[in-house]
């Protein structure tokens, strides 16, 4: 079968989006980011960057996807006429590439989890969470190894089936039923001892805390947690329906998003005081926290798991998209090819990815640049090549694109935010993009 995959409903792919986008960075990586950056006062930037930046930035790529349809590394000369600019897309392959990578060393310590749970339960009968020792876990090269190739092993598996069969059908089921769950772990923190003081942490800023550095990586987790910058909207956007409406897909999103985040933050903040954590625990954060959140709450153990597998879904359908991308532009969207591309890619991701796993155990006295070989990638793919594909972008649309065609794709303009858009990605985008560059450098 060939031809381009098509979402069968916009409902399906703004929740396939959306799980996409938040994934791990909304709820792994945005509470650990706020409690070294000083709190509230990295809540406001990211709110700032996500709805002034970030929402222009997913709509730009939105609409080319839906303008291009077509893979990423072919889009941008099928737009222009010019394929040397394809290397806009194959710097999104490069980050996805990477950002697999890392992603999957989380993804392997939730599918640890997981099955720490279930021997808990059905081999040990025990209902206990409190034991539950993170550096342990992720100190052991083997098991991390182990849970990393299931987590690849899954997301290869949904990718070979394709767009509808796979993503679509459990994101409308799955993505609801994580923000209920999350809303549900926020309640049972904030009746634990020491609340209060952590509201205030996540929400009251605190501008002496908040360093460029912080500025910096509050923009980059903007990016991060919309997976800007490597072309995965652009190729969401590309299956998605025609009558797709860019606009109100995108503010979708980017609402989901900041939502999982705040509530991620109010699930593990108010919960720190209690547990004796401090806000600066670092990327083991939510894997600390949250199962003391549960163990104080009635059939906590079941309803830890439950979390953890809804956790592992939002883990996947980021990883999920970022396999698809590749998939795409290798298969040229003959589907005939998707199984063999996926297995190829998902083998030299799991090769690659090793040493960022190994960083916590055997490979964590290798420091350089940014810190361990997962510190590096993360840096690279968040501070780098996301930026980099995102100005390349922003300067085809606003600089070679036609105006007319992009007013079409943008949809009907009630409220005349057409203007706005399109002048803020011709103009200032590319401006604030290059000055974050140059303040990285110096």
């Amino acid at each position: 079968m060939s031809g381009h995959s098509q979402w069968k409903t916009s409902t399906g792919f703004i929740l396939a989006s959306a799980g996409s986008a938040i994934g791990l960075g909304a709820m792994w990586k945005f509470p650990y980011m706020a409690g070294i950056y000083g709190g509230g006062a990295f809540l406001l930037m990211f709110l700032i960057f996500t709805i002034f930046v970030g929402l222009p930035l997913l709509i730009m790529e939105f609409t080319v996807g839906k303008m291009g349809r077509t893979y990423t590394t072919q889009i941008y000369k099928k737009l222009t006429g010019k394929k040397w600019l394809n290397i806009i897309g194959w710097n999104g392959n490069l980050a996805v590439f990477i950002l697999f990578g890392f992603y999957s060393v989380i993804g392997g310590w939730i599918i640890i989890y997981i099955g720490y749970v279930i021997a808990q339960i059905m081999v040990f009968k025990s209902s206990t969470l409190t034991n539950i020792q993170f550096e342990t876990i992720i100190s052991n090269p083997w098991l991390t190894v182990l849970g990393q190739g299931i987590f690849i092993l899954i997301t290869m598996v949904i990718v070979m089936l394709g767009v509808e069969k796979g993503l679509e059908k459990a994101s409308k089921i799955m993505m609801p039923l994580l923000f209920i769950f999350l809303i549900i772990v926020v309640a049972q923190s904030l009746t634990l001892e020491g609340a209060l003081e952590g509201v205030r942490y996540i929400l009251q800023p605190r501008v002496e805390d908040m360093s460029i550095q912080g500025v910096l990586f509050a923009l980059g987790q903007s990016f991060f947690t919309l997976s800007l910058g490597t072309t995965g909207m652009i190729t969401y956007a590309s299956y998605a329906p025609k009558n797709m409406t860019i606009k109100s897909s995108a503010l979708s999103i980017v609402v989901m998003n900041i939502l999982i985040s705040v509530l991620a933050g109010l699930a593990i903040f108010p919960a720190l005081k209690t547990f004796g954590y401090q806000p600066q625990e670092g990327p083991g954060l939510l894997f600390k926290v949250l199962p003391l959140v549960f163990s104080e709450m009635t059939f906590g153990t079941f309803f830890y798991f439950i979390f953890l597998l809804l956790f592992l879904f939002a883990a996947l359908t980021s990883s999920i998209s970022l396999l698809e991308l590749n998939v795409s532009n290798f298969t040229k969207n003959d589907n005939s090819k998707r199984q063999k591309v996926a297995i190829i890619g998902s083998i030299l991701v799991f090769i690659i990815s090793i040493p960022a796993t190994l960083s916590f155990s055997s490979l964590s006295h290798l420091r350089f640049g940014a810190g361990t070989i997962f510190d590096n990638m993360d840096f690279i793919v968040s501070n780098i090549l996301m930026p980099l594909g995102a100005l390349g972008t922003t300067l085809v649309v606003g600089q070679l694109l036609d105006k007319k065609l992009l007013k079409e794709s943008f949809g009907k303009d009630k409220f005349n935010l057409f203007l706005p858009w399109y002048y803020l990605i011709k103009f200032i985008m590319p401006i604030v993009i290059i000055l974050v560059f140059i303040v990285q450098l110096f």
